[in-house]
This record gives structure tokens, sequence and C-alpha cells, in this order.
């Protein structure tokens, strides 16, 4: 049986009329989560946690259709069975349960198993076929404990204090930022760029409680981030905007920090290696604890994360989506390319 196909317009499920995170405009697009090359503008109607519900709102405008349930709920959809399951990849961040005539797949979206202390933690479905990513699937991208990279970013930005600097963190808007945020709560004053902050009332409207902070007018009032803590997007990374920061410290947070190293780092002082998608170990645990007879890799390290699942005993084909042309992706070109 199968219960999705690969489209032009994204993944379908031919029996309950519907796509999980579609590329192009579609009556019924299931959403993972909310970053943008999972959640697109156009479709007639959306369906997503309760979580995402304001981020898409934010993203794509208040004005679309949009249902939301909570994870674990069922609802029946021409017959299938579709249930929403934490992802642990960001806040509201769903794999996508589908049951029919006994048939179950899951679409994982982005996650990752590590607990960051702001996603919902990731939920092991068990199923007969299983959709995941392979963002960071080489051997080389195994990240910390949470704890001890928070503790990193710490030292860091008491280092930085103490010879009167400016700690600036450079971070995706959506699930980096908020964590950096956690990290360094109690350190000082947290500024934040207009984009970060607007996210941020999304997290805040649905009862997520995050550290105190303030929208930088890094156009007109740049002194006044000077000796606190800054978070903003890679796209700002070798800006006007961040050579206008008083004694500015700056350091990426991106999974890619991993391997690059200085060479990626461009003009930042450190590296971070901070992700919101599993690692090897991580997505072998997930792949593996699903028990799925056939499994299918979406985006990343594809060829090689497939080809070693079949090594092991684990059926698995590659399939080419547009996952992956936004946040990770997007920020380790940002990082490569920055703006002028």
């Amino acid at each position: 049986m199968k219960l999705i196909t690969f489209t032009k317009k994204g993944i379908y499920c031919p029996q309950g009329k519907f796509y999980i995170d579609p590329w192009r405009p579609v009556d019924l697009a299931v959403i993972t989560h909310g970053h943008a090359d999972h959640a697109r503008w156009g479709m007639k109607k959306y369906l997503c946690h309760h979580y995402t519900k304001p981020i898409l709102y934010q993203r794509i405008g208040v004005d679309i259709e949009c249902q939301s349930v909570e994870y674990g709920e069922t609802i029946i959809l021409n017959g299938v069975k579709l249930s929403m399951h934490p992802a642990g990849h960001i806040i509201g961040s769903a794999q996508i349960r589908l049951e029919y005539k006994g048939y179950v797949t899951v679409i994982s979206g982005d996650y990752k198993v590590q607990e960051d202390g702001l996603s919902t933690p990731f939920e092991l479905v068990k199923c007969n076929e299983f959709v995941t990513e392979s963002t960071f699937g080489l051997p080389i991208y195994n990240w910390l404990e949470v704890p001890d990279l928070n503790t990193k970013l710490q030292s860091w930005v008491l280092k930085n204090q103490e010879n009167s600097k400016t700690s600036v963190f450079i971070g995706y808007s959506l699930g980096k930022a908020q964590r950096i945020m956690k990290a360094v709560e109690g350190l000082g004053k947290i500024y934040v760029h207009n984009s970060i902050g607007r996210l941020n009332e999304a997290f805040e409207s649905v009862g997520i409680t995050l550290p105190d902070y303030k929208i930088a007018d890094f156009k007109e009032n740049p002194k006044e981030v000077q000796h606190g803590i800054v978070i903003v997007p890679p796209a700002l990374l070798d800006s006007n905007i961040i050579k206008k920061i008083p004694d500015a410290a700056t350091a990426i947070c991106s999974g890619w920090m991993q391997v690059r190293g200085a060479r990626r780092w461009r003009s930042a002082d450190a590296g971070f290696a901070m992700s919101d998608h599993a690692d090897w170990k991580g997505l072998l645990q997930a792949v593996k604890a699903t028990e799925a007879e056939i499994v299918h890799v979406t985006h990343g390290q594809t060829e090689i994360f497939s080809k070693y699942l079949n090594e092991i005993g684990i059926k698995s084909d590659v399939v080419e989506t547009l996952f992956g042309e936004d946040e990770e992706e997007s920020e380790k070109e940002t990082i490569e390319n920055p703006e002028p």
C-alpha cells in the first residue's frame, strides 16, 4: 500500500486528498512547522499544530484559512486518520502520522532528538513508512549536549563582558534566536532584531515564556546595545548594521560550525555548533526506532545517508524535494556569501 506520492507540488496523500508541506498552491496543506521552506504562501487552507498557527499568521498573513490541532489529536480526512506528534525541531514542529487500513506513514518534517528546553521533545512514532530529512547526515556532525553548549555561549558572553565587548550572536530568527535567548538569560540586557521580535510575539501568544528583551533600533540608536547581548539573523552577517554596533564581538550559531571552522566564520570572532536538526546519531536513532519497512530521505546529505541505511539493512531511497531552501541551507549560503 502507498499512502503518499511525491509530486511536483509536494508530498501528496491520494486517499486523503491533501499535501504535506507543499511548495505550490493546493487546496489543503498540512504543515509540519513554520520555517519558510515547509510553510509557503498561496494555499487555500492550512492545517498545523496550535503553536505553529501564530507563526503562519506572522509569516504568511492573518487572512489565511488555518485550522490547528493539538499533539496526538486525531482527525479524519477522507478516511485517512491524521495526527501530529512532536518533532523537537522548533516550537510547534510536528511529525505527521497517517493511517489508512492499518498502514502507517510518518512524515517527519525537520526534527531533532535532543531536548532544547524550549520545543516540545521529539516523540518516537512507529510506522511502516518513514520520510526523514538528512540535513546533517554525515558522521562528522555530532552535537554537544544542550547544557554543555549553553555553557560555552555563557562563557563567551562573560569573557566579552570582562573585555568591555558587546556580544553579538548570529542565529536564525525562528528557533535558534529563542534558544540563544534562553541560554544567556540573566547575563545582561538582551536586544534582538525586529524580525526576531515579531516571531517572539508568536511564541508569547501561545504562552511560551521568553527572557526579557528589547527590539533594538540599529539605525537610529545603535549605541543603546553597547556592552549588552545582541541577536540578529544570518542575513546581517558582515552588514553595516553590525559594523555600527560599538565594541562588537560576533559569534555565528549554526550546525555548519561543526566542520566549517574559521573559514566559514568570515569576520566573526567565534562559532558555535547549534542546530535544530538531528545530528548523525540522532538521525540513525530515530530511523531505527520507527522500525519502518521503507525510509525516504528528502533533503540534506541524501545520497550518503540513504546508502548507509541500505548497507545496514534498512530499505531506503532518495526523494527530491524543495525542502532545505530556507533555514539551515539558506543560513549556510548567507554565511558563505553575506549581504554587503
